[in-house]
Parts: structure tokens; sequence; C-alpha cells
């Protein structure tokens, strides 16, 4: 797969797009990557649909999950 500058320039929009609507979420996202994440931490996702229904799911974060997260943080 080529690397396609155009799409990146997308992305970029659209994750600026993103951060405008979703300031306290970036950053609390932010706030997450600046702290350090340890093996053990459990990470919870709720979705709250507009028709009512909640749907929740969590990770116990393991030694390969930080090793991706380092990855990804080095991109």
């Amino acid at each position: 797969m080529a690397f396609n500058p155009l799409k990146l320039m997308e992305l970029k929009n659209l994750r600026d797009r993103f951060a405008q609507n979703h300031p306290k979420f970036v950053k609390f996202m932010s706030d997450l990557a600046s702290s350090q994440i340890e093996e053990g931490t459990i990470l919870e996702v709720t979705v709250k649909k507009p028709d009512g229904r909640t749907m929740v799911s969590n990770i116990k974060v393991t030694a390969s999950d930080l090793e991706m997260l380092q990855a990804i943080k080095q991109m």
C-alpha cells in the first residue's frame, strides 16, 4: 500500500473538525495519553444509544497492549 499524502491531509482535517466538535473528549484523551498507563489498568467504554440502550465493554491492559500503544505513539 503506497503512502497517499492527500489521504493524510483529509484525515488531519477530519481530526481537526472532531477536536472542534468535542474539545472535552480530546482533552481527556490527551490527559490519558500523557499519564502512565500500567499493566493491569482497566479501560472501560460505555456507549448510550439514543433509544436508551447502553453498551459497556472493558479490557485489562496487558504488556502486549502497552507495546502496541508505544508503537502508535512513535508514529
